[in-house]
C-alpha cells in the first residue's frame, strides 16, 4: 500500500531563490506541452509524444538562447513535469469516456506563478537524499532542513516539494507500508516554535 507522508520544510533564503527557480522552471515545461498538445489538436495533427516533447521542450531547449536556464535546475524535476501533462490528459480523456470514476475532470490549463501552490517532484533518479543528519538533500537546492513528527515506515520512492499559498514549505513522501503497522504508530506532534530542526 502506497501512502503520503508530509513534513515541514525550513529552506534557506538561497534554498527558496533555487526552489523558486526549479518551480518556476517545472511551470514553464508543463505550459509548453500543454501548448504543443493545444496547438496539435487546433491543426488536426497528432499529439507529440513523450519522447518528442522531451527532446523538443527539454533537451533542445536548454541549447536555445530563450531557455538556457532550464539546465539550472535538476532535468528529473523537468521530465516529472512532462508525466504531470500526460496523466492530466489521460484523465481528463477518460473523464470524457465516463472511464474514469468521481467528478467530471476539465483539459489541462497553463499554470501560473500567481497559483496558490507551487510543486516539484524528485524521483530516485534525482538521486535525492536523507542524509545522517535527517536532512533532505535536493539536487541543485542543497540540504533543506526537515521538522520530523514521525518516522518514515520504509525508504521512499519519491519526494514532492510544495510551498503552498501562505509561503510555507513541506515534503511529501511515498512509501510502501503496511496498514496494520502505520496504524499502530504514534506520531508526535510538530510545533513550529520549540521544536527540533535537523
Amino acid at each position: 500500500m502506497q501512502l503520503r507522508y508530509a513534513f515541514r520544510l525550513d529552506p534557506g533564503r538561497g534554498q527558496r531563490v533555487a526552489l523558486a527557480r526549479a518551480f518556476g522552471c517545472a511551470r514553464v515545461v508543463y505550459n509548453d506541452a500543454v501548448a504543443a498538445r493545444e496547438r496539435a489538436r487546433r491543426e488536426g495533427a497528432a499529439f507529440p509524444s513523450a519522447g518528442v516533447l522531451s527532446k523538443t521542450l527539454i533537451t533542445e531547449a536548454k541549447r536555445s538562447p530563450g531557455r538556457q536556464w532550464l539546465s539550472e535546475v535538476s532535468a528529473v524535476i523537468l521530465q516529472q513535469a512532462l508525466r504531470d501533462v500526460e496523466r492530466a490528459y489521460t484523465n481528463y480523456f477518460s473523464s470524457l469516456k465516463g472511464a474514469r470514476q468521481g467528478a467530471r475532470v476539465g483539459a489541462p490549463r497553463f499554470k501560473s506563478k500567481r497559483d496558490a501552490r507551487q510543486a516539484i517532484r524528485f524521483t530516485a533518479n534525482a538521486r535525492w537524499k536523507i542524509n545522517e543528519a535527517g536532512r533532505l538533500l535536493l539536487p541543485k537546492i542543497g540540504e533543506v532542513k526537515v521538522c520530523w513528527s514521525r518516522t518514515l515506515p520504509s525508504v521512499p520512492s519519491s519526494v514532492t516539494v510544495i510551498r503552498d499559498a501562505a509561503g510555507r514549505y513541506f515534503a511529501s513522501f511515498v512509501v510502501e507500508s503496511d496498514p496494520d503497522t502505520d496504524l499502530a504508530r504514534m506520531p508526535t506532534v510538530c510545533r513550529l516554535w520549540g521544536s527540533t530542526w535537523v
